[in-house]
C-alpha cells in the first residue's frame, strides 16, 4: 500500500514505460464492443457521493449502497455484479479486475492486483501449432486454452475486508433481483450481438444471447439468467469458496477442459490457489500532481506515466487538440509504447528495468528522439540504465478492445477506481452458471521467443499474470496538499492508454471539466499510427498531422471514460458520450 502523506518526492516525479506490438490490427479500434454512437451529456453534480458506471442499471445499484451508508468499495461490488448481468460482454465473475482504493482517513492508496493467471500446467507453447507457429488469433480466442483463472472476486473480497462496511450478502441483492426477475437487452448489448454469428457462440451462450433460429436477442427484450441468480446467492452465503471452490470451480475446469474449440489446461486446483494481491501504485508528479495508477503486469500506469514526463517540459497551449500539442502528444506515446512492448510484464516472472525506465537522464534522452517539425519515422524501445540490451525480444502480444470502467466517491471521501474486464467481447464465449469466461490468456504473446531467439518478456508461463493495458487511475493536488481531487479510467484494450491520457490532459492542461474531458476527441497512437477518432470538427487536425509526415487513420475509437472530480463545491462526474453509462449522486 502507498500512503500518499509519505511519497518521497523522488519517486513520483520520475516515469515508468510501456509499449505496444507493431503489428496491432488497427481495425480492432473502428468498432470496439458495442459503441452506442454519440448522445450528448451534461455534466452531472453531487455534495455527498457519487457513482459513474457503463450501464444505469449498475450504476442505480452503487447509488443504492451508497444511500444505505456503504463504502465505495461496497458499492462497487454491486456495480460489478449487476454489470455482470446487463453488460455481460464486457466483465464479470469470470474475468479480472485492476483496483485502486483510496482512505481517506489514513491517506493511504491501495492497489489490487485481480489480474487472471496462467493454468499451472501451462507452457510457453501454449498458442502454437504442432509446427511451432502461433495459431490464427480467432483459433486462439475461441477455445479452453485462453481462458485464465478469474481474479475479480477475489479482489473484490479483499477489498471488502479491508473497506467494506455493508455485509457482504446485501452488495449482491440488486444483481440477483436483475438476475432472476429480468432486465431489458440495452441498445449496446443489442448492437454488439448483431456483430456476431450464432455459430461461433458454444451451446450454453447461444441459447442465452440467440433465439433458436440464431437471431440476436434485441434492444427491449426481457431476459433472464436464473443460473446467474444462483450462482450470486451462493458467493453471497459462502463467500469467494463458493466460486474458487466446489461445484462451480469443478464446472469451469470442465467446460475449459472439454471445449471441442481447443482444450484449455486450467483446474479446480488452479482456481483453489488463486489470490488476489496488493502492489504498490505506480504516480508520477505531472503539473503539480500526482497520477496514480495500477503496477505491472498493468502496463497502464507505467506507460501514462512516461508520456506525462515525456510532454512536461512542452508547452500545450490552452486550446484542445491543436496540432503541435497533439504532435508531441503522440510521439511521446510511441516511445512509451516501443518500451512497454520490449520490457514490461509480471513482475513476479520478469525483473523489468523500472528504476532504469524511471531515470531522468533517460528520460531526457527520449525526449530528445520527439521533432517538433516531423513525425519519427520507426520508433524503437530505449535501453534505460541497468539494462542488458537485448535481454527481452520483440514482443507478438495483441490486445483485444472490451472492458468496463468504474469510479466511485462515498460520504467519507473515500474512492474506488476500478478496471474490469473478460478480455474481448464475450470473452472465450464459454458460458458457465450464467457467466462468461475471459479469454484473457491471449494479453500474453502467443510466441514465446522472437525472431532473433530472446525470450519475450510477455510469454505464457505457469502462474503467471498476462500483461495488461487496464489503467485505473486518481489525481492528487499535490506536492503539498496530497488530496484527491479526480478519478478515472476507460475500457478499450490498448488505446486505454490514450484515452486516458487525453482525460488527464483535458482537465489539467486544457481546464476541462469532466464530462468535456470525455467528450472531447478521442486521439493517440498504440505504437504505431496517429489514431483520430472520425468526425468533421477533427478534419483540421487530421490535416495538420499529416503535414507533420503521421499516417493518419479516422475510425470510431471508442472510449468509454467514466471520471469523478472533487472540487470545493463538490463532486463532477462525466460519463463518456460515445457509451450508455451515467454518473449519478446526491
Amino acid at each position: 500500500m502507498m500512503r500518499i502523506n509519505k511519497l518521497p518526492l523522488i519517486a513520483v516525479s520520475l516515469a515508468l514505460v510501456l509499449a505496444f506490438t507493431a503489428g496491432t490490427d488497427i481495425r480492432a479500434y473502428d468498432r470496439p464492443e458495442g459503441s452506442s454512437g454519440f448522445t450528448s451529456k451534461t455534466l452531472a453534480k453531487a455534495k455527498r457521493h457519487m457513482v459513474v458506471a457503463a450501464n444505469p442499471l449498475a450504476a442505480e445499484a452503487g447509488l443504492a449502497m451508497l444511500r444505505k451508508g456503504g463504502s465505495a468499495v461496497d458499492a462497487a461490488i454491486a456495480v460489478q455484479m449487476v454489470l455482470n448481468v446487463v453488460e455481460p460482454q464486457s466483465s464479470g465473475l469470470g474475468g479480472g479486475a485492476f483496483l485502486l482504493t483510496w482512505d481517506q482517513a489514513t491517506n493511504t492508496l491501495l492497489n489490487i492486483d485481480g489480474r487472471e493467471t496462467a493454468p499451472h500446467a501451462a507452457t510457453p507453447e501454449l498458442f502454437l501449432d504442432t509446427a511451432g507457429k502461433p495459431l490464427p488469433r480467432k483459433e486462439a480466442i475461441e477455445s479452453g486454452r485462453s481462458v485464465g483463472v478469474p481474479g475479480v472476486l477475489s479482489a473484490l473480497k479483499l477489498a471488502h475486508d479491508k473497506y467494506g462496511k455493508l455485509p457482504w450478502t446485501d452488495l449482491f441483492a440488486p444483481a440477483i433481483a436483475l438476475a432472476r426477475d429480468g432486465f431489458s437487452v440495452s441498445f449496446r448489448l443489442a448492437e454488439v450481438l448483431n456483430d456476431y454469428d450464432a455459430a461461433s457462440f458454444p451451446p450454453a451462450a447461444r441459447a442465452y444471447f440467440f433465439d433458436s433460429a440464431g437471431r440476436p436477442r434485441p434492444e427491449g427484450y426481457k431476459l433472464t439468467n436464473p443460473a446467474l441468480a444462483s450462482t450470486f446467492e451462493a458467493i453471497a452465503k459462502n463467500g469467494p469458496s463458493a466460486f474458487y471452490e466446489g461445484s462451480v470451480s469443478h464446472g469451469i475446469a470442465a467446460a475449459v477442459q472439454n471445449d471441442p474449440r481447443g482444450a484449455g489446461k486450467l483446474t479446480a486446483e488452479d482456481l483453489a490457489r488463486y489470490r488476489a494481491k496488493l502492489r504498490e501504485p505506480v504516480c508520477v508528479l505531472y503539473r503539480g500532481f500526482y497520477v496514480c495508477g495500477a503496477a505491472p503486469p498493468s502496463s497502464g500506469a507505467v506507460t501514462v506515466g512516461q508520456v506525462l514526463a515525456l510532454i512536461e517540459p512542452f508547452d500545450l497551449g490552452r486550446e484542445p487538440l491543436a496540432v503541435q500539442p497533439v504532435h508531441r502528444i503522440v510521439e511521446a506515446e510511441r516511445l512509451a509504447f516501443a518500451d512497454r512492448d520490449r520490457y514490461l510484464a509480471d513482475p513476479d516472472f520478469v525483473t523489468a528495468p523500472v528504476s532504469g525506465l524511471l531515470n531522468r537522464k533517460y528520460l531526457d534522452q527520449r525526449r530528445a528522439l520527439i521533432d517538433p517539425t516531423r513525425a519519427r519515422g520507426e520508433v524503437t524501445a530505449g535501453t534505460p540504465p541497468n539494462t542488458r540490451q537485448g535481454a527481452y525480444g520483440r514482443d507478438a502480444t495483441l490486445e483485444n478492445v472490451g472492458t468496463s470502467h468504474i469510479s466511485i466517491v462515498d460520504d467519507d471521501g473515500n474512492a474506488v477506481s476500478m478496471t474490469t474486464s473478460i478480455e474481448q467481447a464475450f470473452g472465450s464465449r464459454l458460458m458457465v452458471r450464467g457467466f462468461l469466461l475471459n479469454n484473457e490468456l491471449t494479453d500474453f504473446s502467443l510466441t514465446p521467443v522472437d525472431d532473433e531467439g530472446h525470450p519475450v518478456a510477455n510469454r505464457v508461463e505457469p502462474g503467471k499474470r498476462p500483461r495488461s493495458s487496464m489503467d485505473p487511475t486518481m489525481i492528487f493536488a499535490g506536492p503539498d496538499e496530497r488530496k484527491l481531487r479526480f478519478l478515472l479510467g476507460s475500457p478499450g484494450g490498448a488505446a486505454i492508454i490514450p484515452f486516458n491520457l487525453k482525460a488527464i490532459i483535458a482537465m489539467l492542461d486544457w481546464h476541462l471539466d469532466p464530462q468535456a474531458a470525455t467528450a472531447l476527441g478521442n486521439f493517440g497512437s498504440i505504437g504505431g499510427p496517429f489514431l483520430l477518432e472520425s468526425g468533421q470538427e477533427w478534419d483540421a487536425l487530421a490535416k495538420g498531422m499529416d503535414k507533420l509526415g503521421h499516417e493518419v487513420h479516422r475510425l470510431a475509437f471508442t472510449s468509454g471514460l467514466a471520471i469523478v472530480a472533487i472540487t470545493p463545491d463538490g463532486l463532477e462526474g462525466g460519463a463518456d458520450p460515445r457509451r450508455e453509462g451515467v454518473a449519478l449522486g446526491d
